[in-house]
């Protein structure tokens, strides 16, 4: 995958549409990353001990990677990233301002 840990994303399409955040976690065999702070579910939470109450908690869940973008650091507009050749090492690069990433 072209998306690393740390990238600037914008979601693209659901409903945190047009949201910026960093990526947190890549999974690579199923094409997803999780992002942070966005595509939060609710989830009830069982009382553990006698006498906690149950609660309800905000979870993050992996986002497909075909609904985010990666946001250039240099132009600052979401991009497909390419690849080049820079003295036989693969260089990741912008393909809006085909600046290096």
């Amino acid at each position: 995958m072209k998306i690393r840990k740390g990238d600037k994303v914008k979601i693209i399409s659901g409903k945190d549409r047009n949201k910026t955040g960093r990526v947190l976690k890549v999974f690579p065999n199923s094409r997803k990353v999780m992002v942070e702070g966005l595509n939060l579910i609710k989830k009830h939470q069982k009382p553990r001990k006698e006498g906690e109450k149950g609660q309800i908690v905000e979870v993050a869940r992996p986002i497909r990677k075909k609904k985010i973008k990666f946001v250039c650091p240099k132009c600052g507009q979401p991009t497909r990233i390419g690849y080049r050749l820079v003295e036989n090492n693969k260089v990741r690069i912008c393909k809006k301002c085909q600046s290096e990433v």
